[in-house]
């Protein structure tokens, strides 16, 4: 079989959606919110009712571990810049990107980026891939359209995981307590 790197793209995109997929079809509403540990970023609703995301311009050391609420704003924000840049459209700043406010308002923000990165996906040739990306590199020679559209995926992947495990965690958190290992 001999693919095109667009063909590529698409299903490495594919794949890393069913695993986002698989997760969202299981998380719940309290999973979003649950913090695992004191040090968290989260998404915290203001006075005004909008959801903003605790942030700080340089990352903290230790680095707060995420809530799903923070990484599903963290994928919003990300993509919406990135779609923002591959139409050619002035991208959203970090700050205009808000929270919808619970866990399936989110799942469906998620989803229409989704159906919006299909359309930058299935527009995309091999040709449109040798151009300068325009984002996250600020059309660096160096990176291509192929580059950001891969960082997509492989960012993707990334978030997708930390999901996975937060709401693996919280599931195994919630469970009737187990006795210690060793034990009967």
């Amino acid at each position: 079989m001999n693919a095109s790197r667009c063909e590529l793209l698409r299903r490495q995109f594919d794949l890393t959606w069913q695993l986002f997929d698989y997760h969202l079809e299981r998380l719940e509403p309290a999973d979003f919110l649950w913090e695992p540990v004191s040090h968290c970023w989260t998404v915290r609703q203001g006075s005004d009712g909008t959801w903003v995301p605790d942030w700080a311009e340089t990352e903290p050391d230790p680095v707060p571990v995420p809530t799903i609420g923070w990484l599903s704003w963290h994928i919003g924000w990300w993509w919406s810049a990135t779609i923002d840049h591959a139409r050619g459209r002035t991208p959203r700043d970090r700050e205009d990107v808000a929270w919808p406010g619970d866990g399936e308002a989110a799942i469906a923000w998620l989803r229409g980026l989704r159906e919006e990165w299909l359309a930058v996906l299935d527009g995309l040739t091999d040709t449109a891939l040798d151009a300068l990306a325009p984002f996250p590199w600020r059309n660096d020679p160096e990176h291509t359209v192929a580059d950001m559209a891969g960082w997509v995926n492989s960012e993707l992947m990334k978030n997708v995981a930390e999901i996975g495990q937060l709401r693996l965690l919280r599931a195994a958190s919630v469970d009737t307590p187990r006795a210690p290992s060793g034990c009967p």
